[in-house]
């Protein structure tokens, strides 16, 4: 199975060590995941994660924050975007995150808005899974 991270769920991890997105992350860092992101995607992660907001609220310093993302980044898998698909969803941030996905041909983006983006992503076959919903499904498939 193939994830793609909303930049909530990245934001999250850092924020809390001990919820299921760290979890998620973990996962991957253990290859147990996949989960595939497009530079301009990560490119987004770098800047939210970035913000002195988050990097307070986790108890961090930017390098630590960078170091993150600069591991982060060696695990995910590169994506290239060969079809846009915009606009499908309210949040031009969202398309980009839904782009990642078909290109990737993912199966589920991992998201805290699956409300707002639940419909765009099912015409294409991929679920849009709240962290802990994710990583129910993932502990699942690994019994």
């Amino acid at each position: 199975m193939k994830y793609v991270f909303d930049t909530d769920v990245i934001v999250a991890a850092i924020r809390s060590p001990n919820g299921a997105s760290a979890a998620l992350i973990r996962a991957l860092q253990l290859g147990q995941v996949k989960v595939a992101a497009s530079v301009a995607l990560f490119v987004e992660y770098e800047a939210t994660c970035t913000r002195a907001e988050h990097v307070l609220a986790a108890g961090l310093q930017i390098n630590d924050v960078n170091d993150f993302l600069d591991g982060l980044a060696g695990l995910m898998e590169p994506t290239d975007i060969h079809y846009l698909w915009r606009p499908q969803v309210r949040d031009p941030a969202d398309d980009m995150v839904l782009e990642a996905a078909v290109n990737a041909m993912a199966d589920v983006i991992v998201s805290f808005n699956v409300k707002d983006d639940a419909d765009a992503p099912q015409r294409f076959g991929i679920d849009v899974l709240l962290p802990r919903d994710a990583l129910t499904r993932f502990r699942a498939s690994q019994q």
